[in-house]
């Protein structure tokens, strides 16, 4: 049985990854901040599963922002695998707190690669998730070989992150790899992030819970994949027998203003109705077309994404459709 430890195992893609690898017969430790309330319910139902046992998940108060915490579970778990998900993760906000976004985004990385190095985890592989707003203003599409152009307090941390995991790589050998992933959504992402946003005010102003929806730029261009998809990515990437960097994406893009078409069409809604423009979502630097080119992830891990927008887009509003109608019964 396998051992693999987990930063931000609470979110979203560490909830998909928990659930993956349990079903792999992995020993699952996660990673957890202290908070005054409970912020576990993407992993509650794990321990509910009787094919995964919570007794093979555990979770540990820790954090990146603190050395002393990350070298005591290390020594204590052993890992063969690390997973470091945990991060500051969202764009806008790193533009109001950009020293702790660059605190845990980007110095937790290199705190958590270190001790891996202190505790002579030498063998342990490490998968870092990097992010596609690396690329920033670089054209799409956008490959391992394209230049990163980050236009954000969060995309500067990441590049910092990826390139210490390079560097780690290359000084100690460690079987460390990067998983630069663009845009995946779920359920489960957070109600701050813009598909979710939008799915979740579709559910609501279907039930008559809400009236407008506030949003800032409907032209940038993203590429959505679903975050259950794109997790098996980042797990093939760490079996890979040679460390290596890869980009995990759909290969097309679609602009905000298509995800508010598509998702309020499927609850038979006209988002011109209902969707404004708010200025206080506008980046001071803006992202205007990220497109990835995941040959490299095919071709190497044999990884390909399964789940179409249309398919991503319409399971999210089922979801939060089901969520407005609980709230209404209320």
């Amino acid at each position: 049985m396998k051992t693999a430890l987990v930063t931000g195992i609470t979110g979203q893609d560490g909830s998909y990854l928990a659930e993956l690898l349990l079903g792999k017969n992995y020993q699952v430790h996660g990673v957890i901040r202290r908070s005054s309330s409970f912020n576990t319910g993407r992993i509650d139902h794990l321990y509910q599963d009787p094919h995964a046992p919570g007794t093979r998940l555990k979770l540990h108060y820790g954090d990146l922002n603190d050395a002393s915490s990350l070298n005591t579970l290390l020594r204590m778990v052993q890992p063969d695998e690390i997973y470091n998900l945990g991060a500051q993760s969202h764009v806008r906000v790193s533009f109001d707190v950009p020293e702790y976004t660059s605190e845990v985004t980007a110095i937790g990385t290199m705190r958590l690669l270190e001790a891996m190095r202190e505790s002579g985890l030498s063998k342990t592989r490490f998968y870092q998730a990097s992010s596609s707003e690396m690329f920033g203003s670089s054209p799409p599409p956008q490959n391992e070989s394209t230049p990163f152009h980050p236009r954000s307090p969060y995309a500067c941390a990441k590049v910092f992150a990826y390139w210490v995991t390079v560097n780690y790589r290359e000084a100690y050998g460690f079987h460390a790899v990067n998983g630069v992933l663009f845009n995946h959504e779920s359920p489960r992402r957070g109600e701050t992030f813009v598909t979710r946003k939008v799915t979740r005010a579709v559910g609501r102003i279907k039930m008559g819970l809400q009236k407008e929806l506030f949003l800032g730029n409907l032209e940038a261009r993203r590429d959505w994949g679903y975050a259950k998809d794109f997790v098996e990515a980042m797990w093939l990437a760490v079996q890979s027998d040679t460390p290596d960097d890869f980009v995990v994406a759909t290969g097309e893009s679609h602009s905000v203003r298509e995800l508010c078409e598509e998702a309020f069409g499927n609850l038979g809604l006209d988002y011109r109705d209902f969707v404004k423009l708010d200025p206080r979502y506008l980046r001071p630097s803006e992202v205007d077309h990220l497109e990835g080119d995941a040959s490299k992830a095919r071709k190497a891990l044999g990884w390909a994404p399964r789940t179409s927008f249309k398919e991503l887009i319409k399971l999210m509003v089922e979801s939060d459709l089901e969520l407005a109608r609980k709230e209404a019964r209320r």
